[in-house]
């Protein structure tokens, strides 16, 4: 009996530690995301290419999209959950952050840009981690 009550607190401080997890990827994620975005839209396009070449070499418009999708991803991976309104929604941000660093990789890679990928590479892992916990370990339940 003993063996399963220590079962039982372990399970449940494993969930914990994952669930803590989980919202400390989303708040990372968000931040990263939030503040790449707003970056993209609101700094002028000769400043932002003075730290990001790639601002300076394609279309304006692409620039400022980019920088929506950014913000999206940002506000999705955090505000359904802490809301709990249509808190799935986060896990499709998740999966939309996902498909945006495969897609930043290959383009900085085709462009030679190896120093930014670590970022890239950092922040991919965090958004499956992120679309694993939300998807099928611990969801957040709708209100």
């Amino acid at each position: 009996m003993a063996t399963a009550t220590r079962d039982t607190s372990h399970n449940r401080s494993a969930g914990r530690s994952l669930r803590i997890g989980l919202w400390v990827a989303q708040i990372m994620l968000f931040v990263m995301f939030a503040m790449s975005g707003v970056m993209k839209l609101a700094t002028p396009i000769a400043q932002l290419a003075a730290m990001m070449p790639w601002t300076g070499q394609l279309p304006e418009g692409f620039v400022r999209f980019i920088g929506l999708v950014d913000l999206a991803g940002g506000i999705g991976i955090l505000l359904p959950a802490l809301t709990r309104i249509q808190p799935r929604l986060g896990t499709l941000a998740a999966l939309g952050i996902i498909v945006l660093q495969i897609l930043a990789i290959a383009f900085h890679t085709s462009r030679g840009e190896f120093g930014v990928l670590p970022l890239n590479f950092v922040l991919l892992p965090f958004a499956v981690f992120v679309l694993w916990g939300r998807a099928r370990r611990a969801p957040i339940l709708p209100r």
